[in-house]
């Protein structure tokens, strides 16, 4: 049941090429940085990876995005990084856009073992009819589009079918793990990290403080140890750096 890896790089060592990866995180928050670098520095390329957002130009996910190492990207946000509409635009970047709240409905029900579900989200739009760029070829043209998606009326109201999303590995950060695997996460850490880690096949999280087996309340703990296979203690100095996308202040 100890689930502790010796660092990072162990961790991640058998994530092969092509791999498709869950990753939690919001904007910069709660971003498994530690175990994303792992990845950069292990040379795992061609990578499909789910993810709220691709991080920004140097950190999080952009990391991998930089070193072209991310092949296909599905997310709901990428504003925040210029190399990844490069890419993108340029036809080096295969990117599906989804709705945020169907997002993180898709990776939950991938965990829970529901295959698909209907929502309302994006009837009338692209989103159900078809025809949003996945890839762009050299010229501008689109190369890839997507499919339209099943509708079906519910209570009068259409819906279209969305599948739910697993993938061969997680990556997640919490605030405090146990070696078993079970993690809490704290404040707006609390995002993606779990939706993505119960998607994962294995799952990789990396964890600020890391804690004996009964230390952790069950009332407290929001993704039981189940949905984790690996558990990485951060250094403190690792658990410290954490940033964000904009600072403001008075002048």
């Amino acid at each position: 049941m100890n689930k502790v890896s010796a660092n990072a790089d162990e961790a991640v060592a058998d994530i092969p090429d092509g791999a498709s990866l869950a990753v939690g995180g919001f904007g910069l928050s709660g971003i498994p940085e530690a175990v994303i670098r792992a990845l950069h520095e292990q040379g795992a390329t061609s990578l499909q990876v789910v993810s709220n957002n691709c991080g920004v130009d140097g950190r999080g996910l952009g990391v991998l995005l930089a070193a072209s190492r991310i092949a296909r990207v599905t997310g709901s946000y990428v504003g925040e990084n210029k190399e990844f509409a490069r890419q993108y635009l340029s036809g080096e970047l295969e990117v599906e856009l989804v709705p945020q709240g169907t997002l993180a409905e898709r990776l939950r029900a991938g965990g829970a073992g529901i295959p698909a579900f209907y929502t309302p989200a994006g009837v009338g739009t692209q989103v159900a009819n078809g025809g949003l760029p996945w890839r762009y070829a050299a010229d501008g043209s689109v190369a890839v589009a997507s499919p339209p998606k099943e509708t079906r009326d519910f209570h009068g109201r259409p819906h279209i079918l969305e599948h739910a999303i697993t993938t061969d590995f997680a990556l997640v950060r919490a605030w405090r793990g146990d070696r078993h695997g079970n993690l809490v996460f704290r404040r707006a850490a609390a995002n993606f990290n779990p939706l993505a880690a119960m998607a994962g096949r294995i799952t990789i999280a990396e964890v600020e403080e890391l804690v004996e087996p009964g230390e952790l309340s069950p009332d407290t703990v929001h993704l039981p140890g189940v949905f984790v296979q690996r558990v990485v203690e951060l250094t403190p100095a690792q658990a410290a750096d954490k940033q964000i996308e904009k600072r403001t202040v008075r002048a």
